[in-house]
């Protein structure tokens, strides 16, 4: 027979280990909402997590309760995980549900059906860096530096460009309005959607001497691309070659990294280092292609055209000519997919010239400072799918002379 005293003992240690348990099992639900598997917390950060969760749960119950229209979970949801990462004010980081991560994913790849646009944030707009050849925006007349203020009658500022891009894109044959601000003026156009085959690069013989390669930007391929592309302008005569970087806004780093390694000799393409100060080093081999080199950069080049034409810069393999870049020396990393498909973009760390120059906010100076042409750009609105007469592009002319220099200079 069990004594009183032994019965209230194992009444204590039972309430003991119901406790325990309970505690337990809170933290557990705490750890799969937000806390990743293994980790330890202070009893300070569990507490704010409660009065996250708590201060969450009560205004959405005010909402679900006081609301003259039933909202959707769902959309509440994503409506708040995207004012947690647009309250970094961060252009480059934002939340991406599993459609627009996919699209994303496809332009990446480079075929996608919409208006054939490459945006950017720019003074808080959404800026137009380049209207692809041939796509229903080119021959709209859309052009780099046009600003998009709404789309399909909605404003849009540089938050929502994200979701601006999303609206553009549909299927092939349909239509979408898209509200265009240039200098003072505001344009309305309709375009008509299309199956956009996005090129990384394009290139030809100037001359029987030098070569032009336009790297668009930095896909999936591209390195193996511009490898082909140099064997072919060799093939064709090339002594010099002049690489134009201009409106490339950038793209996969280990691409720019893998073209950097065939232009530059041993030693650093570029680092990063994070907020603990870890610092990544990104290298090339000895093995590169040694002939004159000019490089175009104007202020849409950004992030990858950026690591580029600074570590040719540093290197002093190339000159740099045309206008001070973009200034994009940030580096961001995807965290997910998490179970829903959906993904985070986050800006992860800073990156640096193998000089250590920071050039966020900064960019890249010219070596040799040279502008484009009023002329220039009245021939692109008004001949969006012709070729810009060497005569008119001022930057490429100058390229073209001093590669020509260099080459006499070799001879």
């Amino acid at each position: 027979m069990i004594s009183r005293k032994s019965a209230i003992f194992a009444g204590i240690i039972l309430i003991l280990i119901t406790a325990l348990l309970s505690s337990y099992i809170t933290l557990q639900v705490n750890e799969y909402i937000m806390i990743s598997q293994g980790d330890i917390i202070q009893a300070e950060e569990y507490m704010e997590m409660k009065d996250f969760y708590r201060k969450f749960n009560q205004i959405k119950a005010v909402i679900q309760s006081d609301y003259l229209i039933e909202p959707e979970l769902d959309t509440m949801l994503e409506g708040a995980i995207k004012g947690m990462v647009s309250s970094l004010d961060d252009p480059y980081s934002y939340y991406l549900t599993a459609e627009e991560y996919q699209d994303f994913l496809i332009d990446v790849q480079g075929t996608y059906a919409g208006v054939g646009l490459s945006v950017s944030v720019i003074d808080n707009m959404i800026t137009v860096v380049t209207a692809f050849k041939g796509s229903p925006a080119a021959t709209a007349g859309i052009t780099s530096g046009d600003r998009i203020i709404a789309v399909n009658g909605k404003d849009m500022d540089g938050s929502m460009m994200e979701e601006a891009v999303s609206i553009m894109r549909g299927e092939p044959d349909t239509q979408v309005k898209v509200s265009i601000l240039r200098k003072d003026e505001v344009k309305e156009i309709t375009l008509t959607r299309a199956i956009i085959d996005i090129p990384d690069l394009e290139y030809r013989m100037l001359d029987d001497e030098v070569g032009y390669l336009w790297l668009y930007r930095f896909d999936k391929g591209s390195s193996q691309n511009f490898l082909d592309a140099l064997n072919d302008l060799h093939f064709q005569g090339m002594k010099g070659l002049v690489l134009d970087l201009r409106s490339n806004p950038g793209g996969l780093l280990d691409e720019c990294v893998a073209i950097a390694d065939m232009l530059l000799p041993q030693g650093l393409v570029l680092y990063s280092e994070d907020k603990e100060g870890t610092r990544v080093e990104y290298t090339s081999n000895q093995e590169m292609i040694d002939i004159p080199l000019a490089v175009l950069i104007n202020q849409y080049s950004a992030s990858a055209s950026e690591v580029l034409s600074g570590a040719i810069q540093d290197h002093e393999t190339g000159l740099i000519i045309g206008e001070t870049t973009f200034g994009k020396g940030l580096v961001q990393t995807i965290r997910g997919p998490f179970k829903e498909g959906d993904v985070i973009k986050l800006t992860s760390a800073q990156y640096f010239t193998p000089n250590g120059r920071d050039i966020n906010k900064k960019g890249v100076t010219p070596d040799i400072k040279v502008k484009e042409l009023k002329a220039a750009t009245d021939f692109v609105i008004e001949n969006p799918n012709e070729e810009l007469p060497l005569e008119l592009d001022a930057p490429l002319t100058r390229g073209l002379k001093e590669v020509k220099n260099l080459i006499g200079e070799g001879e």
